[in-house]
Protein backbone atom coordinates (compact mmCIF):
# COMPACT_ATOMS: atom_id res chain seq x y z
CA UNK A 1 0.00 0.00 0.00
CA UNK A 2 1.47 3.25 -1.05
CA UNK A 3 0.58 7.25 0.59
CA UNK A 4 -0.77 9.37 -1.68
CA UNK A 5 -1.42 13.26 -1.80
CA UNK A 6 -3.62 15.01 -3.53
CA UNK A 7 -3.38 18.57 -3.41
CA UNK A 8 -6.35 19.92 -5.80
CA UNK A 9 -8.85 23.20 -4.94
CA UNK A 10 -11.83 21.30 -6.89
CA UNK A 11 -13.11 19.44 -4.36
CA UNK A 12 -15.23 17.67 -6.99
CA UNK A 13 -12.30 16.47 -8.80
CA UNK A 14 -10.36 15.61 -5.51
CA UNK A 15 -13.37 13.29 -4.51
CA UNK A 16 -12.91 11.98 -7.60
CA UNK A 17 -9.21 11.18 -7.20
CA UNK A 18 -9.66 10.19 -3.83
CA UNK A 19 -12.33 6.98 -4.88
CA UNK A 20 -10.15 6.35 -7.78
CA UNK A 21 -6.75 5.53 -5.30
CA UNK A 22 -8.77 4.37 -2.27
CA UNK A 23 -9.65 1.59 -4.58
CA UNK A 24 -6.49 0.65 -5.88
CA UNK A 25 -5.85 0.01 -1.91
CA UNK A 26 -3.61 3.15 -1.32
CA UNK A 27 -3.86 5.69 1.56
CA UNK A 28 -4.67 8.85 0.58
CA UNK A 29 -4.74 12.73 1.79
CA UNK A 30 -6.28 15.91 0.40
CA UNK A 31 -5.02 19.04 0.30
CA UNK A 32 -7.24 22.08 -1.01
CA UNK A 33 -4.25 24.71 -0.93
CA UNK A 34 -0.95 25.21 -2.41
CA UNK A 35 0.24 25.70 1.48
CA UNK A 36 -1.62 22.89 3.08
CA UNK A 37 -0.23 21.22 0.04
CA UNK A 38 2.72 21.93 0.78
CA UNK A 39 3.28 21.26 4.73
CA UNK A 40 1.44 17.62 4.34
CA UNK A 41 4.26 16.87 1.44
CA UNK A 42 6.99 18.46 4.00
CA UNK A 43 6.04 16.57 7.19
CA UNK A 44 4.91 12.81 5.70
CA UNK A 45 6.16 10.10 3.89
CA UNK A 46 3.97 10.57 0.22
CA UNK A 47 5.07 8.28 -2.64
CA UNK A 48 3.08 10.32 -5.20
CA UNK A 49 1.63 13.57 -5.09
CA UNK A 50 -1.21 14.91 -7.50
CA UNK A 51 -0.64 18.35 -7.56
CA UNK A 52 -2.93 20.89 -9.80
CA UNK A 53 -1.39 24.15 -11.44
CA UNK A 54 -4.37 26.62 -10.36
CA UNK A 55 -4.41 26.85 -7.00
CA UNK A 56 -6.04 29.86 -4.89
CA UNK A 57 -2.90 31.01 -3.32
CA UNK A 58 -0.28 30.25 -6.07
CA UNK A 59 0.94 28.06 -8.93
CA UNK A 60 1.44 24.32 -8.73
CA UNK A 61 4.65 24.38 -10.81
CA UNK A 62 6.26 26.83 -8.13
CA UNK A 63 5.66 24.15 -5.79
CA UNK A 64 7.04 21.31 -7.85
CA UNK A 65 10.84 21.47 -6.84
CA UNK A 66 9.99 21.99 -3.10
CA UNK A 67 7.76 19.05 -3.10
CA UNK A 68 10.30 16.81 -4.69
CA UNK A 69 13.18 17.97 -2.10
CA UNK A 70 10.83 16.70 0.52
CA UNK A 71 12.60 13.82 2.30
CA UNK A 72 10.44 11.04 0.98
CA UNK A 73 10.97 12.88 -2.53
CA UNK A 74 7.92 11.61 -4.12
CA UNK A 75 7.08 10.85 -7.45
CA UNK A 76 4.81 14.18 -9.15
CA UNK A 77 1.78 14.16 -11.12
CA UNK A 78 0.77 17.42 -12.31
CA UNK A 79 -3.29 17.60 -13.08
CA UNK A 80 -4.93 20.43 -14.74
CA UNK A 81 -8.05 21.53 -16.57
CA UNK A 82 -5.90 24.38 -18.16
CA UNK A 83 -3.77 21.84 -20.39
CA UNK A 84 -1.47 23.62 -22.58
CA UNK A 85 2.25 22.55 -24.92
CA UNK A 86 4.05 25.16 -22.38
CA UNK A 87 2.58 24.36 -19.46
CA UNK A 88 3.05 19.99 -20.00
CA UNK A 89 6.97 20.96 -21.49
CA UNK A 90 7.53 22.70 -18.08
CA UNK A 91 6.13 20.21 -16.00
CA UNK A 92 8.36 17.25 -17.29
CA UNK A 93 11.73 19.39 -17.87
CA UNK A 94 11.00 20.26 -14.23
CA UNK A 95 10.57 16.33 -13.10
CA UNK A 96 7.38 15.89 -12.98
CA UNK A 97 6.55 11.74 -13.59
CA UNK A 98 3.32 13.19 -15.39
CA UNK A 99 1.20 16.00 -17.46
CA UNK A 100 -2.70 14.87 -16.71
CA UNK A 101 -5.74 17.35 -18.34
CA UNK A 102 -9.21 17.07 -16.71
CA UNK A 103 -11.80 16.00 -16.80
CA UNK A 104 -10.15 13.11 -15.65
CA UNK A 105 -10.90 9.21 -16.50
CA UNK A 106 -10.46 6.37 -14.35
CA UNK A 107 -7.46 4.18 -16.96
CA UNK A 108 -5.52 8.38 -16.94
CA UNK A 109 -5.07 8.03 -13.36
CA UNK A 110 -4.49 4.24 -12.98
CA UNK A 111 -1.75 3.44 -15.00
CA UNK A 112 0.76 6.61 -14.43
CA UNK A 113 0.02 5.68 -10.94
CA UNK A 114 0.96 2.33 -11.37
CA UNK A 115 4.45 3.37 -13.59
CA UNK A 116 5.22 5.79 -10.57
CA UNK A 117 4.91 3.11 -8.05
CA UNK A 118 7.15 0.37 -9.61
CA UNK A 119 9.50 3.26 -10.77
CA UNK A 120 9.90 4.12 -7.32
CA UNK A 121 9.92 0.08 -6.13
CA UNK A 122 12.35 -0.59 -8.70
CA UNK A 123 14.64 2.62 -7.39
CA UNK A 124 14.07 1.64 -3.81
CA UNK A 125 15.30 -2.10 -4.42
CA UNK A 126 18.37 -0.95 -6.62
CA UNK A 127 19.25 1.68 -4.48
CA UNK A 128 23.47 2.29 -3.75
CA UNK A 129 24.81 5.40 -1.88
CA UNK A 130 25.50 7.77 -4.40
CA UNK A 131 28.76 8.71 -3.92
CA UNK A 132 30.24 10.73 -6.64
CA UNK A 133 33.15 12.10 -7.93
CA UNK A 134 31.93 15.68 -8.88
CA UNK A 135 35.48 17.86 -8.63
CA UNK A 136 34.84 21.58 -9.25
CA UNK A 137 30.64 21.04 -9.35
CA UNK A 138 29.82 22.99 -6.57
CA UNK A 139 26.18 23.51 -5.03
CA UNK A 140 23.47 21.51 -2.80
CA UNK A 141 20.45 23.51 -4.27
CA UNK A 142 17.42 21.22 -6.03
CA UNK A 143 18.56 22.37 -9.49
CA UNK A 144 21.77 21.19 -9.45
CA UNK A 145 20.91 17.96 -7.07
CA UNK A 146 18.45 16.82 -9.79
CA UNK A 147 21.72 17.32 -12.30
CA UNK A 148 23.95 15.28 -10.66
CA UNK A 149 20.80 12.66 -10.45
CA UNK A 150 20.97 12.94 -13.67
CA UNK A 151 25.26 12.43 -13.97
CA UNK A 152 24.84 9.08 -12.44
CA UNK A 153 22.28 7.88 -14.80
CA UNK A 154 24.68 8.76 -17.60
CA UNK A 155 27.63 7.56 -15.53
CA UNK A 156 25.86 4.04 -15.47
CA UNK A 157 26.18 3.62 -18.68
CA UNK A 158 28.19 4.09 -22.14
CA UNK A 159 25.09 5.72 -23.92
CA UNK A 160 25.69 9.05 -26.08
CA UNK A 161 25.26 12.55 -23.68
CA UNK A 162 23.69 16.10 -25.16
CA UNK A 163 24.62 18.62 -22.24
CA UNK A 164 23.13 21.68 -23.24
CA UNK A 165 23.30 24.71 -21.28
CA UNK A 166 23.79 28.80 -21.61
CA UNK A 167 27.85 30.32 -22.00
CA UNK A 168 29.73 29.16 -18.29
CA UNK A 169 27.53 26.95 -16.67
CA UNK A 170 30.02 24.17 -16.45
CA UNK A 171 29.11 22.09 -19.37
CA UNK A 172 32.73 20.24 -19.54
CA UNK A 173 33.00 20.21 -15.82
CA UNK A 174 29.40 17.80 -15.82
CA UNK A 175 30.85 16.17 -18.67
CA UNK A 176 33.98 15.45 -16.95
CA UNK A 177 31.87 14.42 -13.81
CA UNK A 178 30.11 11.87 -16.10
CA UNK A 179 33.37 10.36 -17.63
CA UNK A 180 35.09 9.62 -14.12
CA UNK A 181 31.97 8.12 -12.56
CA UNK A 182 31.73 5.52 -15.35
CA UNK A 183 33.39 2.38 -15.91
CA UNK A 184 35.82 3.79 -18.55
CA UNK A 185 37.17 6.31 -15.88
CA UNK A 186 40.54 5.08 -16.45
CA UNK A 187 40.58 5.81 -20.23
CA UNK A 188 41.19 8.83 -21.50
CA UNK A 189 39.11 12.26 -21.68
CA UNK A 190 39.62 14.09 -24.80
CA UNK A 191 38.57 17.67 -26.24
CA UNK A 192 37.43 18.68 -29.06
CA UNK A 193 36.38 22.68 -29.40
CA UNK A 194 34.32 22.24 -32.30
CA UNK A 195 34.56 26.01 -32.41
CA UNK A 196 38.05 26.42 -33.08
CA UNK A 197 38.43 23.67 -35.86
CA UNK A 198 40.29 24.90 -38.41
CA UNK A 199 37.89 24.33 -41.63
CA UNK A 200 40.43 23.30 -43.90
CA UNK A 201 42.37 21.07 -41.65
CA UNK A 202 38.78 19.98 -39.83
CA UNK A 203 39.39 15.84 -40.65
CA UNK A 204 42.54 15.87 -40.15
CA UNK A 205 42.08 16.99 -36.80
CA UNK A 206 39.57 14.82 -36.28
CA UNK A 207 40.58 11.49 -37.96
CA UNK A 208 44.58 12.12 -38.06
CA UNK A 209 46.30 11.66 -41.81
CA UNK A 210 49.61 10.06 -43.41
CA UNK A 211 52.72 11.75 -44.03
CA UNK A 212 53.15 12.78 -47.62
CA UNK A 213 48.59 13.61 -47.61
CA UNK A 214 48.79 17.00 -48.15
CA UNK A 215 51.77 20.13 -47.89
CA UNK A 216 53.15 20.36 -44.84
CA UNK A 217 52.23 16.79 -43.48
CA UNK A 218 55.67 15.71 -43.22
CA UNK A 219 54.96 12.82 -41.05
CA UNK A 220 51.58 10.54 -40.10
CA UNK A 221 49.25 12.05 -36.88
CA UNK A 222 47.01 10.38 -34.62
CA UNK A 223 43.57 12.26 -34.77
CA UNK A 224 41.94 13.04 -31.73
CA UNK A 225 39.20 10.26 -32.39
CA UNK A 226 41.41 7.85 -31.94
CA UNK A 227 43.26 9.30 -28.88
CA UNK A 228 39.68 8.94 -27.50
CA UNK A 229 40.17 4.83 -27.97
CA UNK A 230 38.82 3.25 -24.88
CA UNK A 231 37.59 6.21 -23.09
CA UNK A 232 34.94 9.52 -23.50
CA UNK A 233 35.07 11.95 -26.83
CA UNK A 234 33.73 15.53 -25.96
CA UNK A 235 32.52 17.25 -28.57
CA UNK A 236 32.29 20.95 -26.73
CA UNK A 237 30.32 23.54 -28.68
CA UNK A 238 29.15 20.81 -31.30
CA UNK A 239 26.64 23.35 -32.95
CA UNK A 240 29.87 25.00 -34.65
CA UNK A 241 30.67 21.56 -36.65
CA UNK A 242 30.27 22.46 -40.13
CA UNK A 243 27.48 20.29 -42.06
CA UNK A 244 30.17 18.55 -43.58
CA UNK A 245 32.25 17.66 -40.77
CA UNK A 246 28.42 16.64 -39.27
CA UNK A 247 28.31 13.97 -42.28
CA UNK A 248 31.75 12.67 -42.09
CA UNK A 249 31.41 12.49 -38.16
CA UNK A 250 28.29 10.52 -38.54
CA UNK A 251 29.48 7.57 -40.02
CA UNK A 252 32.00 7.11 -37.04
CA UNK A 253 29.41 7.35 -34.47
CA UNK A 254 27.29 4.69 -36.55
CA UNK A 255 30.55 1.97 -37.42
CA UNK A 256 33.07 3.41 -34.68
CA UNK A 257 35.63 3.07 -37.75
CA UNK A 258 37.12 5.98 -39.63
CA UNK A 259 40.05 6.80 -42.42
CA UNK A 260 42.99 8.78 -41.97
CA UNK A 261 42.70 11.65 -44.14
CA UNK A 262 45.84 10.16 -46.94
CA UNK A 263 44.97 6.75 -45.68
CA UNK A 264 43.81 3.56 -47.48
CA UNK A 265 42.42 1.44 -44.58
CA UNK A 266 40.06 1.87 -42.23
CA UNK A 267 40.93 2.43 -38.06
CA UNK A 268 38.99 1.38 -35.40
CA UNK A 269 38.23 3.72 -32.15
CA UNK A 270 35.72 2.63 -29.48
CA UNK A 271 34.98 5.81 -27.69
CA UNK A 272 31.67 6.99 -25.51
CA UNK A 273 30.52 10.40 -27.17
CA UNK A 274 29.43 13.21 -24.66
CA UNK A 275 28.74 16.46 -26.62
CA UNK A 276 28.15 19.88 -25.89
CA UNK A 277 26.31 23.43 -26.50
CA UNK A 278 25.33 26.36 -25.61
CA UNK A 279 23.04 26.60 -28.92
CA UNK A 280 19.25 25.47 -29.69
CA UNK A 281 19.90 22.62 -31.96
CA UNK A 282 16.57 21.71 -32.59
CA UNK A 283 15.83 25.50 -34.45
CA UNK A 284 19.37 25.08 -35.77
CA UNK A 285 17.98 21.74 -36.88
CA UNK A 286 14.89 23.16 -38.50
CA UNK A 287 16.79 25.89 -40.33
CA UNK A 288 19.03 23.23 -42.10
CA UNK A 289 22.14 23.96 -40.21
CA UNK A 290 22.19 20.76 -38.14
CA UNK A 291 21.97 17.69 -39.28
CA UNK A 292 18.64 15.71 -37.66
CA UNK A 293 19.90 12.20 -38.08
CA UNK A 294 23.05 13.60 -36.10
CA UNK A 295 21.29 15.25 -33.55
CA UNK A 296 19.57 11.44 -32.69
CA UNK A 297 22.21 10.20 -31.96
CA UNK A 298 24.00 12.93 -29.53
CA UNK A 299 20.61 13.11 -27.65
CA UNK A 300 20.51 9.60 -26.53
CA UNK A 301 20.56 10.90 -23.08
CA UNK A 302 19.98 15.08 -22.28
CA UNK A 303 21.36 17.02 -19.34
CA UNK A 304 20.38 20.26 -19.53
CA UNK A 305 22.24 22.92 -16.95
CA UNK A 306 20.52 25.72 -15.74
CA UNK A 307 21.65 29.30 -15.70
CA UNK A 308 23.47 30.65 -12.39
CA UNK A 309 20.14 33.11 -11.87
CA UNK A 310 18.08 29.90 -11.76
CA UNK A 311 20.01 28.33 -8.31
CA UNK A 312 21.07 31.81 -7.15
CA UNK A 313 20.73 29.65 -3.31
CA UNK A 314 24.23 28.00 -4.71
CA UNK A 315 25.88 31.44 -4.92
CA UNK A 316 26.80 31.27 -1.37
CA UNK A 317 28.42 28.57 -1.71
CA UNK A 318 29.90 29.10 -4.58
CA UNK A 319 31.59 32.34 -3.51
CA UNK A 320 32.97 30.73 -0.52
CA UNK A 321 34.64 27.81 -2.74
CA UNK A 322 35.84 30.15 -5.50
CA UNK A 323 37.46 33.24 -3.06
CA UNK A 324 39.27 30.18 -0.68
CA UNK A 325 40.96 28.78 -4.04
CA UNK A 326 41.56 32.54 -5.39
CA UNK A 327 42.82 33.67 -2.54
CA UNK A 328 45.54 30.38 -1.88
CA UNK A 329 46.26 30.56 -5.45
CA UNK A 330 47.29 34.29 -5.06
CA UNK A 331 49.12 33.29 -1.14
CA UNK A 332 46.79 36.24 0.18
CA UNK A 333 44.81 35.58 3.50
CA UNK A 334 41.26 34.26 3.19
CA UNK A 335 38.29 36.99 2.63
CA UNK A 336 35.71 37.69 4.59
CA UNK A 337 32.54 38.96 3.07
CA UNK A 338 30.35 41.85 4.71
CA UNK A 339 26.52 41.30 4.11
CA UNK A 340 25.67 43.75 1.94
CA UNK A 341 28.38 42.15 -0.72
CA UNK A 342 26.80 38.87 -0.44
CA UNK A 343 23.10 40.48 -0.73
CA UNK A 344 24.67 42.08 -4.15
CA UNK A 345 25.64 38.77 -5.39
CA UNK A 346 22.41 37.19 -4.58
CA UNK A 347 20.65 40.07 -6.52
CA UNK A 348 22.65 40.11 -9.40
CA UNK A 349 21.39 37.75 -12.11
CA UNK A 350 25.07 36.61 -13.83
CA UNK A 351 23.92 36.27 -17.73
CA UNK A 352 27.69 35.18 -17.65
CA UNK A 353 26.67 32.42 -14.75
CA UNK A 354 29.38 30.42 -12.99
CA UNK A 355 32.68 31.99 -15.12
CA UNK A 356 31.26 35.64 -14.64
CA UNK A 357 31.05 35.19 -10.85
CA UNK A 358 34.63 33.81 -10.67
CA UNK A 359 35.64 36.40 -13.05
CA UNK A 360 33.96 38.97 -10.12
CA UNK A 361 35.60 37.76 -7.46
CA UNK A 362 39.00 37.18 -8.60
CA UNK A 363 38.48 41.30 -9.47
CA UNK A 364 37.00 42.08 -5.99
CA UNK A 365 40.31 40.43 -4.37
CA UNK A 366 42.43 42.59 -6.27
CA UNK A 367 40.37 45.26 -5.83
CA UNK A 368 40.89 44.61 -1.78
CA UNK A 369 44.65 44.14 -1.90
CA UNK A 370 45.07 43.55 1.56
CA UNK A 371 41.53 44.41 3.49
CA UNK A 372 40.47 41.46 5.63
CA UNK A 373 36.62 41.89 4.30
CA UNK A 374 35.33 41.99 1.01
CA UNK A 375 32.83 45.23 0.10
CA UNK A 376 30.43 45.94 -2.67
CA UNK A 377 33.36 48.76 -3.73
CA UNK A 378 35.49 45.81 -4.34
CA UNK A 379 33.02 44.51 -6.92
CA UNK A 380 33.62 45.47 -10.98
CA UNK A 381 32.19 48.64 -11.91
CA UNK A 382 29.92 47.25 -14.51
CA UNK A 383 27.95 44.75 -11.93
CA UNK A 384 27.42 47.90 -9.29
CA UNK A 385 26.16 50.05 -12.17
CA UNK A 386 23.27 47.30 -13.47
CA UNK A 387 22.44 46.83 -9.72
CA UNK A 388 22.18 50.52 -9.40
CA UNK A 389 20.08 50.85 -12.21
CA UNK A 390 17.80 47.57 -11.84
CA UNK A 391 17.11 49.36 -8.64
CA UNK A 392 16.17 52.86 -9.84
CA UNK A 393 14.20 51.28 -12.77
CA UNK A 394 11.44 48.60 -10.28
CA UNK A 395 11.36 51.72 -7.57
CA UNK A 396 9.61 53.85 -10.24
CA UNK A 397 8.26 50.89 -10.94
CA UNK A 398 6.82 49.34 -7.72
CA UNK A 399 7.05 52.53 -5.41
CA UNK A 400 4.37 54.56 -7.15
CA UNK A 401 1.00 54.95 -5.27
CA UNK A 402 -0.44 55.49 -8.27
CA UNK A 403 -1.62 53.05 -10.70
CA UNK A 404 -2.54 53.57 -14.22
CA UNK A 405 -5.79 52.44 -15.70
CA UNK A 406 -5.38 49.48 -17.94
CA UNK A 407 -7.14 46.28 -18.66
CA UNK A 408 -8.19 44.94 -15.50
CA UNK A 409 -5.29 41.75 -15.66
CA UNK A 410 -2.61 44.95 -15.77
CA UNK A 411 -4.15 46.69 -12.87
CA UNK A 412 -4.46 43.59 -10.83
CA UNK A 413 -0.79 42.44 -11.51
CA UNK A 414 -0.25 46.18 -10.59
CA UNK A 415 -1.89 45.95 -7.26
CA UNK A 416 -0.40 42.46 -6.67
CA UNK A 417 3.39 43.74 -7.37
CA UNK A 418 2.82 46.72 -4.89
CA UNK A 419 1.56 44.71 -1.67
CA UNK A 420 4.15 42.21 -2.65
CA UNK A 421 6.89 44.63 -2.15
CA UNK A 422 5.44 46.40 0.87
CA UNK A 423 4.85 43.25 2.37
CA UNK A 424 8.82 42.24 2.07
CA UNK A 425 9.80 45.71 3.66
CA UNK A 426 7.28 45.20 6.50
CA UNK A 427 8.65 41.10 6.42
CA UNK A 428 12.26 42.58 6.98
CA UNK A 429 12.10 45.17 8.85
CA UNK A 430 10.59 43.17 11.40
CA UNK A 431 12.81 40.53 11.21
CA UNK A 432 16.32 43.28 11.24
CA UNK A 433 16.78 41.64 7.89
CA UNK A 434 17.01 38.32 9.18
CA UNK A 435 16.65 35.89 5.85
CA UNK A 436 16.31 32.83 7.93
CA UNK A 437 13.47 34.49 9.95
CA UNK A 438 11.88 35.90 7.16
CA UNK A 439 11.96 32.83 5.55
CA UNK A 440 10.00 30.63 8.49
CA UNK A 441 7.38 33.90 8.69
CA UNK A 442 6.78 33.98 5.05
CA UNK A 443 6.85 30.21 4.36
CA UNK A 444 8.70 30.97 1.27
CA UNK A 445 12.39 29.13 0.50
CA UNK A 446 15.57 31.27 0.84
CA UNK A 447 16.20 30.97 -2.69
CA UNK A 448 12.58 32.41 -3.49
CA UNK A 449 13.16 35.60 -1.06
CA UNK A 450 16.00 36.17 -2.91
CA UNK A 451 14.05 36.50 -6.18
CA UNK A 452 11.52 38.59 -4.88
CA UNK A 453 14.28 40.61 -3.20
CA UNK A 454 15.55 41.22 -6.53
CA UNK A 455 12.15 41.85 -8.47
CA UNK A 456 11.42 44.02 -6.00
CA UNK A 457 14.43 46.17 -5.44
CA UNK A 458 14.67 45.21 -1.80
CA UNK A 459 17.71 45.59 0.88
CA UNK A 460 18.03 43.31 3.86
CA UNK A 461 19.26 46.32 6.16
CA UNK A 462 17.62 49.53 3.80
CA UNK A 463 14.50 48.41 2.14
CA UNK A 464 14.59 51.31 -0.55
CA UNK A 465 17.98 51.28 -2.34
CA UNK A 466 20.89 49.56 -3.18
CA UNK A 467 24.61 51.10 -3.11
Amino acid sequence: MAKILIIDDDQLNSALLFEIINSMGHDVECAFTAEEGLRKALSHNFDVVFLDIHLPDGNGLMLLPRIQGAPSSPEVIIITGYGSPEGAELAIKNGAWDFIEKPLVRNQIELPLVRALQYREAKRINKEPLLLRREGIIGSSQEMSACIRLVAQAAASNTPVLITGETGTGKELFARAIHNNSTISKGPFVTVDCASLPPTIIESVLFGHEKGSFTGADKSREGLVKQADGGTLFLDEVGELTLEAQKAFLRVLQERTFRPVGGNREVKSNFRLIAATNRNIDEMVHNGRFREDLLFRLRAFTLELPPLKKRSGDVRELCFHYVNRLCDRDNKEIKGFSPEFMDLLCLYEWPGNVRELVQALESAITAANDDPILFPKHLPMHIRVSLIRDAAQKKDEFSSPDIEIGTLKEYRNAVIAREEANYLRKLFSSTDGNIQKASEISGLSRVRLYVLLNKYNIRRNSPASVS
